[in-house]
């Protein structure tokens, strides 16, 4: 298994505000942005118990207060972190045509998948917070969010949350290898060979929650609506009590 990686930009920043720069970027990877990912998509997986067990663990809040720092702790480093990204982003040369490393492969997708998750993010954002508070004027709902991931009426909702999951746990799991070799955890090449296993298996853990949380909102979404057409139907149906004509007519 080769680990070589793509060669980086022909313009490389340098001197100690560049470091210092590349160094909080990378950070605010993992700390807290990877953290809080783990945390939030096991608060997810309660969308297998339901709605009162999904909305006790996503939605509710001690206070607005609690809310407002929930929301900061996780969108200040996003916001940090997808800046930093940026500025990589285009100033990088991959040589994956040149050289088919394994390496080289990954290094590019990682950096596709971030276009991945960025846009992802912002569908995911303005479904789950912006929809429901500001055009909506309540919080987000189990039932609402369970009936998009079902019907996808609005769009593609099922799909975009499967692929947009699958980027989220590729670039946390690989990213995780570039950030113990970038901090100088570990250094030899049969180090960070040992070490692909544990960014396979955050893959693996993160894809199996994000996917398990999905699965669980799809199904109550097809028993809810199940129960709504069923209810629809019911109600348009002649009514076994209607009063017989002429029974008792004066």
């Amino acid at each position: 298994m080769n680990v070589t990686t793509s060669t980086p930009a022909t313009v490389t920043e340098r001197g100690p505000a560049a470091f210092f720069k590349t160094r909080m970027g990378s950070f605010f990877a993992v700390v807290p942005l990877a953290f809080w990912t783990v945390n939030h998509l096991w608060n997810n997986l309660a969308s297998l118990r339901g709605a009162h067990a999904w909305e006790a663990a996503v939605v509710q809040h001690s206070s607005p207060f609690a809310e407002a720092i929930g929301a900061t702790i996780a969108l200040a480093p996003l916001l940090l972190h997808t800046v930093w990204g940026f500025s990589r982003l285009f100033t990088w040369r991959p040589n994956a045509v040149s050289y088919s490393y394994y390496g080289n492969i990954k290094f590019i997708l990682q950096r596709l998948s971030a276009v991945g998750v960025l846009l992802f993010l912002g569908a995911h954002i303005y479904l789950a917070w912006i929809k429901p508070h500001v055009f909506e004027g309540h919080g987000e709902e189990f039932e609402d969010i369970a009936k998009e991931m079902f019907t996808s009426a609005d769009g593609p909702t099922l799909i975009v949350y499967v692929l947009g999951t699958l980027g989220v746990s590729y670039h946390i799991g690989n990213g995780l290898q570039s950030w113990v070799v970038g901090w100088g955890l570990v250094g030899s090449r049969d180090a960070v060979k040992r070490f692909e296993w544990v960014a396979i298996g955050t893959f693996v853990v993160l894809l199996a929650m994000s996917w398990g949380g999905i699965f669980g909102l799809y199904t109550h979404g097809r028993e809810i609506v199940a129960h709504e057409k069923a209810s629809a139907s019911a109600a348009a149906s002649p009514s076994a009590s209607a009063p017989v004509a002429g029974g008792n007519a004066p």
